[in-house]
């Protein structure tokens, strides 16, 4: 892939020009590049939240507040389709409020979600990070290794990635510099929360360590947790996953940019035999 966003290298074919496009009144039609990697019918999580988190940051907007946290519940699959997004204020208040949010599709609601909006911290704050520093990011995108059986010419192609640890095709934690290649709405310019929310989903692929060719891995929920906004469009995350046989899967990743650590997220997630084909 090119070093710049939108670019493709000669052969590849660009998923498309944006995620979505906006049609008025909250609604919002799905291009094939928000097409997760077990359909080409049915949408990644990472377009999605960040859809639903673009909602949340213009609803009521209230100066000097931002949106720390979003907690997204995935009801069923998300067609590549038309979708509704609505948005309420369940608790206003100044400094903190809490807003829900919801997805539908024909009428039906696919997502559910809910965003704490906080103001922000005085300028004067001394900051407080643990994390250490992240890796380097690698200046060379190697080739978008091809999953037998995966759907990998959507959301997987908007995206440009670059590995610091572990592979794609190699179970085991990972983690790996990335950035979208294009807007998430046509015409628009993708705000901080929206890059993280749309790259945090992937969280499960970053850091997985279950074979994606023998097992079905999906997650119901995911929550994105920031305790300050991201700087450019580049954003490493640092994933890895638990589970356990009769139980189910957890995966928790850390989310970084070149300035250090802003944000965790969080993921429960089925394991399930993938069918035979």
């Amino acid at each position: 892939m090119s070093d710049a966003p939108g670019e493709a290298e000669p052969g590849e074919s660009p998923p498309g020009e944006m995620f979505y496009e906006p049609l008025g009144g909250g609604r919002f039609a799905a291009t094939p590049a928000t097409a997760g990697p077990w359909s080409p019918d049915l949408q990644h999580g990472g377009p999605v939240s960040g859809l639903m988190g673009r909602a949340f940051e213009r609803h009521e907007p209230v100066p000097g507040t931002r949106v720390a946290r979003v907690t997204i519940e995935i009801l069923s699959p998300v067609p590549v389709a038309t979708l509704d997004v609505t948005v309420r204020v369940v608790r206003p208040g100044r400094r903190v409020a809490y807003l829900e949010g919801e997805i539908s599709h024909e009428g039906r609601p696919v997502v559910r979600a809910g965003a704490w909006r906080i103001m922000g911290a005085p300028s004067h704050l001394e900051p407080v990070v643990h994390a250490p520093a992240p890796p380097p990011r690698p200046e060379v995108t190697p080739p978008f290794e091809q999953w037998q059986d995966l759907h990998v010419h959507g959301y997987l192609a908007a995206m440009e990635w670059r590995p610091v640890r572990g592979s794609f095709g190699e179970p085991g934690p990972g983690a790996a510099w990335a950035r979208s290649r294009i807007p998430l709405v046509a015409g628009e310019s993708d705000t901080p929360l929206v890059r993280a929310l749309t790259l945090a989903d992937s969280a499960s692929g970053v850091g997985s360590q279950l074979d994606f060719g023998k097992w079905l891995i999906i997650n119901t929920d995911l929550t994105v947790a920031l305790h300050r906004d991201p700087v450019g469009e580049w954003l490493c995350m640092d994933a890895s996953l638990d589970a356990s046989p009769g139980g189910s899967a957890l995966c928790g990743a850390s989310l970084a940019d070149s300035s250090g650590e802003f944000g965790r997220v969080l993921q429960t997630l089925l394991v399930d035999e993938r069918p035979l084909a």
